[in-house]
């Protein structure tokens, strides 16, 4: 029989490697381009996306972007702006955390702008605290009525019962 040459089965599997990490270089803004961060998500690859120029435009995914890159509310993305329409924009690229943080430090966007993962060390302290401070009062038991009476039915149909079987021997 000739051998099968790489087409479907278990054998085929084997040969796939891990993808690595590629190192992409950071992307700076250039002309006609601004950085923002997305406010909402509108669906069918828009969003609302609040640039830091002061300008809050609809952005929609590029078809390269699609399904590949996910991006969700809080994160911070370049922008291609249109010459033709100043509200609407295209999404080029996406930063993760630590591109944020390099381009934080580079002075390309302003330091409020805040990743919703971004907590700082401070504000965990504080809710850590406050979980601290809570104090519960322990309250006398409620009685319920009902119960006491189903009990006492239950303790009564119980020596029925008991004398019914005296009655029989």
């Amino acid at each position: 029989m000739p051998k099968n040459t790489g087409m479907g089965g278990n054998k085929r599997k084997k040969g796939k490697k891990a993808p690595q990490e590629s190192k992409k270089e950071l992307e700076f803004k250039g002309e006609m381009e601004e950085y923002g961060q997305v406010t909402r998500l509108l669906g069918d690859a828009r969003m609302e996306i609040q640039c830091f120029d002061g300008i809050k435009r609809i952005g929609h995914i590029r078809g390269k972007m699609r399904k590949r890159n996910w991006i969700a509310n809080g994160d911070i993305v370049l922008v291609s702006l249109r010459e033709y329409e100043q509200e609407k924009c295209d999404v080029i690229n996406k930063y993760s955390e630590d591109e944020v943080r390099k381009l934080k430090k580079a002075g390309e966007i302003p330091e409020s702008a805040k990743l919703p993962n971004d907590d700082g060390d401070d504000e965990k302290e504080k809710k850590k605290d406050n979980y601290n401070d809570i104090v519960f009062e322990e309250d006398e038991p409620v009685k319920d009525e009902n119960r006491t009476k189903n009990k006492d039915k239950v303790d009564d149909e119980e020596e029925d019962e008991k004398e019914l079987d005296i009655d029989d021997i």
